[in-house]
């Protein structure tokens, strides 16, 4: 169901826009958070204590979806799903780790490979965490390099290029570190690194202090004077570099700017100290607006902002640190809902979801159709009129009959998973947990809902009605029997024929 809270205004600002021809293809901007609650945003809680005026423009500008999912509860899977319109848990589970290989198989269609094939420039801007192949440039012998432990900077050629990272899978451009908390601690430049790490770092080493939590930094090769804290202003400054330059471009552009915050290590810039009531997270949360800010600054100096579609999401839920932060600050990162990241509860998955559309999204529009970032895929190929084959994009729903109000929903069903083996299913109003909790994040979890005085549970699987109980506090299973076991058929269906997008409905 749709609610437009600035109509008048909406409807104004779609008759500004003219239609565009095929040649004239709106350009995508995607902006990705890392580890942001639902809770954090002020235009998703008016109690928020992080002030996000950047991204509650875009909000007021356009759609704001309060049923928004990634697929996973972690980095890499979400961004994986995201990028190909397809369920991680079809082809893994867990993370890329440090001086990992990619996750994404050659033959496989990617989101910019479409975007490529469609005529446009393609660039990725920050966290990419779905891995490199980083063996092609190891000096040693293979078999003794998956034994090591700490890779060392004398271990790699790092003046050949790296393969199968960003450019093989359809950019054009990378800029990049990589993964902030994961080596090489150096810039990546497209496929080669811009300065040669001349170093290896231990975390017990780093002499910089953290403004909240730990480092959660893992051991490799760096540069000796890397310095942690001038990563996301530094990524910023590419951001606006690129999008300034597409002043005067025939191409359209496709820009994948993934943040690295507010992730661990949570490092904001002093400029940025004490500018939310949260501490260093909220603090880390306000940077990362502003940066949105300078962005979008940056894309209406370029001539392009009336011209670009604006999506902004985040790969799943806050980390655990947000425990401590709802004892001290009296905020809940993941606010109204049960889980963290990691969890398959609501809190891990459940995330803000924003589309800026000109001409196709009304002001101040509130959805709370169920959608998820998969969906991405297949909405811009849609809007584009891209052919997607049947082995591509898999679970992807075209959002446009949903955006244009064509349609009050386009999926009725979404499969949530984290760590193998346990998955959750959402079909309308009712989420079924295969499990008997949703969480992940152990004693910390277990304290937390003491204090919030969740009542004990004892049952094998876990049900919830989402419209009666968004917190997920009471567990339905014991009563509704028969729904447990419609869910749970439904969930083997649609996990076992390997699709659920509509297109592809035998």
């Amino acid at each position: 169901m749709k609610l437009s809270l600035f109509p008048a205004l909406g409807l104004l600002a779609a008759s500004l826009i003219p239609t565009l021809s095929g040649a004239d293809k709106m350009n995508v901007l995607i902006l990705y958070a890392d580890d942001l609650g639902y809770g954090d945003l002020t235009s998703y809680q008016d109690n928020s204590k992080i002030p996000t005026p950047h991204l509650d423009q875009i909000a007021k500008e356009g759609t704001r979806f309060t049923d928004g999912h990634s697929s996973s509860g972690i980095c890499t899977p979400s961004r994986y799903a995201l990028l190909t319109g397809r369920h991680h848990w079809r082809d893994f589970h867990g993370i890329v780790n440090a001086m990992g290989a990619s996750v994404f198989p050659s033959e496989r269609l990617t989101l910019p490979e479409m975007m490529q094939q469609s005529g446009y420039d393609t660039a990725c801007i920050g966290k990419w965490h779905l891995g490199w192949d980083w063996m092609a440039i190891h000096t040693g012998d293979a078999t003794h390099a998956k034994q090591k432990k700490v890779w060392e900077h004398t271990d790699f050629d790092w003046s050949q290029e790296i393969p199968d990272g960003p450019l093989a899978h359809g950019f054009d451009h990378y800029f990049g570190d990589s993964v902030i908390n994961f080596p090489p601690y150096c810039w990546i430049r497209d496929n080669k690194v811009v300065t040669v790490p001349d170093s290896t770092l231990l975390p017990k080493n780093i002499k910089q202090k953290t403004k909240e939590g730990n480092w959660e930094v893992r051991p490799g090769p760096a540069m000796a004077d890397w310095d942690f804290y001038q990563v996301l202003p530094t990524l910023a400054d590419e951001g606006e570099k690129y999008l300034r330059g597409r002043k005067g471009q025939d191409k359209p552009f496709f820009l994948f700017f993934p943040f690295p915050s507010p992730h661990a290590p949570i490092i904001p810039t002093d400029e940025f100290d004490g500018k939310s009531g949260a501490g260093a997270y909220g603090d880390f949360v306000v940077q990362t607006d502003d940066i949105v800010g300078r962005l979008i600054k940056a894309l209406k100096e370029s001539g392009e902002y009336e011209n670009t579609i604006i999506i902004f999401s985040a790969d799943n839920g806050p980390e655990h640190y947000a425990y401590a932060r709802d004892e001290r600050f009296g905020h809940w990162s993941a606010e109204p809902f049960r889980g963290l990241k990691r969890d398959i509860y609501e809190g891990g998955h459940h995330v803000p979801f924003l589309i800026k559309w000109p001409g196709k999204t009304e002001a101040g529009t509130v959805e709370d159709a169920l959608v998820s970032q998969i969906d991405i895929m297949a909405t811009l190929a849609s809007y584009l009129d891209f052919p997607l084959p049947a082995d591509a994009a898999e679970d992807s729903h075209d959002l446009v009959p949903l955006l244009d109000g064509s349609v009050e929903k386009v999926r009725d069903f979404h499969i949530h998973n984290t760590a193998k083996g346990k998955y959750a299913i959402r079909v309308g109003d009712w989420l079924y947990i295969d499990q008997p909790s949703g969480n992940h994040n152990g004693r910390k979890a277990l304290a937390f809902e003491k204090r919030r005085n969740y009542p004990e549970d004892d049952q094998k699987v876990a049900l919830y009605n989402l419209k009666e109980d968004i917190a997920q506090r009471h567990n339905l299973a014991a009563k509704n029997p028969e729904k447990v076991a419609e869910m749970k058929a439904e969930m083997k269906k649609i996990r076992e024929q390997g699709y659920s997008a509509p297109r592809l409905k035998k």
